[in-house]
């Protein structure tokens, strides 16, 4: 596999020669058969389940606490963020292992992961049990949620591949949708269900996958694993991503972030994180885990910084649009949560729609620019709403945002593969799915370090000296149910409200100029043609094979398909 095989212009050259081909020799439509839904629709359900996870511990986290004791309220941000931890750090790695075994076996092993780690966590009879499931779960979802997108991607061809990314990304946002919901509901019956209910989904489509996803590969003898799994630089990937997630975690929770136990995870991280990447570019590295091709093209190293910046602007969003409901219209968390179904209500088909029109036009950076323009125009809108702003108002700012936030999901991974050779899709989507998850954690860290900036800064604006106390020092965000100000007397309730206002109004205008920075970077990528027939080395049954050395063959049985032969 080398490094330096395929440089921007051997892409245009393809790409052109790609096109006269299919004008002399057109492509058979496909046809997927029901083996090829069969496993596509298990993807999605497995999309479904990781995202109910990801979010249904939110409104079960404190009965969980609650039930297990002293030491769990004590430690209870761990029991969200080892999930996450492992989630992140995990990704690269498994993209790796795809590369060595191919697709069945990591996939396999990561529905059994996330299915352990879920029966410890609802078996828990501690909080170190439960921690230690959340932890096993994280490594169970962080493959789910990279080999998804990875095995779509194979199945069908890339032209085809944001309308079938969109399909499974809309069963993730109903997954997170449910989730606090589900969340509530099953911690009043008994919190364990919120970890036992992953269980029998994660059963049944292992055994579809044991089933259908048959696949072949070019099997290597133990010395030759052995030489090209990147133990080095995967140690010094999960070591770096670690330690900065530590300090992001610690930061404002478990300490100041002006504490050492915040700074010195963080210089850690940073600097752990570039010799990582001096050492995969060095001779030293056999088969690095993330080959530096991979941001040596214009095209895909634009794609990972929107794919970073857009994750985390969808956080953002996620996590502060309730803070509106709840801080300045004081809602309760339930009417919050009602409130922003609009949100999703358009993020939805509009992922869908983006999908769509990249598979019958085959284009995608159109798409993402307009996404971020339209991000960049409804969090300006959010910027101006106070405690009188109407529905009607509220409910179109989201449906800017929400589209735009559609548009973007589904169209920057195809665009970073057109620009890459097929023998690299694995180890991009595995670097997609990281800065997404590194993404959506500076997601919350970004906003959270403004908003409470802000509001200590404003909060001399509230005259009772008890209520000032109780919300500053990074208490505010916790403290924006509305129920809380009901038993506040009406003039301090509004200098309450007024503050929180001022705050989220910072909030979003700081996202104004990273959703900016997204639309006017996006232009510096290339439209380059989407590869209408299925990658050879990953093509469904009834495809001849070109494989190299280092190439997997794969196919799943029974799901044919009458595209020809890569010419």
């Amino acid at each position: 596999m080398e490094l330096n095989q395929h440089s921007p212009d051997d892409v245009q050259q393809e790409d052109r020669q790609r096109q006269h081909d299919e004008r002399q020799n057109p492509k058979a439509e496909q046809h997927h058969s029901w083996q090829f839904w069969l496993v596509f629709l298990s993807l999605c359900l497995l999309s479904f389940a990781s995202a109910l996870d990801g979010s249904i511990i939110t409104t079960a986290l404190p009965t969980v606490a609650r039930s297990l004791g002293p030491a769990a309220s004590s430690n209870y941000v761990w029991i969200a963020n080892s999930f996450t931890l492992t989630q992140t750090a995990i990704q690269p790695l498994t993209a790796q292992l795809c590369n060595i075994f191919g697709r069945r076996i990591p996939m396999l092993t990561a529905i059994a992961l996330f299915a352990i780690g879920s029966g410890v966590a609802g078996g828990a009879t501690n909080v170190g049990m439960v921690i230690a499931g959340r932890a096993v779960q994280g490594l169970g979802s962080g493959g789910i949620y990279m080999l998804v997108d990875l095995i779509v991607c194979d199945l069908v061809s890339l032209r085809d591949r944001g309308k079938y990314l969109g399909i499974v990304l809309s069963t993730a946002a109903v997954g997170a949708i449910l989730g606090p919901v589900v969340g509530g509901g099953l911690a009043e019956a008994s919190w364990r269900w919120v970890f036992y209910v992953n269980v029998p989904i994660a059963g049944l489509v292992l055994v579809i996958m044991w089933l259908f996803l048959n696949v072949t590969y070019k099997k290597s003898g133990w010395w030759q694993i052995v030489r090209r799994i990147d133990w080095i630089g995967n140690t010094l990937f999960i070591a770096a991503v670690t330690s900065m997630l530590l300090g992001l975690i610690f930061g404002g929770v478990v300490a100041p972030w002006s504490s050492y136990r915040v700074i010195v995870p963080l210089v850690l991280g940073i600097v752990g994180w570039i010799i990582f990447h001096v050492f995969e570019a060095s001779s030293c590295c056999y088969e690095p885990s993330v080959p530096p091709k991979l941001f040596a093209n214009r095209t895909s190293f634009i794609g990972f910084v929107l794919a970073f910046d857009g994750a985390m602007l969808l956080q953002w969003t996620i996590y502060f649009l309730p803070i509106y409901f709840q801080g300045v219209k004081s809602t309760s968390p339930l009417t919050s949560g009602v409130n922003t179904l609009p949100y999703n209500a358009f993020l939805i088909p509009a992922a869908m729609v983006a999908g769509g029109v990249m598979s019958k036009l085959g284009i995608y950076r159109p798409l993402y620019s307009i996404g971020f323009a339209l991000i960049a125009l409804g969090v300006c809108l959010f910027s101006t709403l106070n405690s009188s702003s109407p529905t009607a108002l509220w409910v179109i700012f989201q449906m800017f945002t929400a589209i735009g936030q559609g548009f973007v999901a589904t169209t920057i991974l195809p665009a970073i593969q057109a620009a890459l050779p097929e023998s690299e899709i694995a180890s991009a989507t595995g670097m997609y799915a990281f800065l997404r998850s590194f993404g959506f954690i500076w997601g919350v860290t970004v906003p959270s370090l403004v908003f409470n900036a802000l509001f200590n800064k404003n909060a001399y604006l509230i005259s009772d000296a008890a209520v000032r106390d109780s919300l500053t020092g990074a208490n505010a965000y916790g403290s924006a149910s509305g129920a809380y100000r009901t038993q506040l007397p009406a003039p301090v309730r509004a200098e309450v409200e007024s503050v929180y206002q001022l705050s989220l109004k910072m909030v979003w205008r700081v996202a104004i100029a990273f959703a900016l920075f997204g639309f006017v970077i996006s232009f510096g990528s290339r439209q380059l043609e989407l590869r209408k027939e299925v990658a050879e080395d990953f093509r469904l049954q009834g495809g001849k094979s070109q494989r190299g050395p280092h190439d997997n063959a794969e196919k799943l049985q029974g799901a044919g398909t009458t595209a020809g032969d890569k010419s």
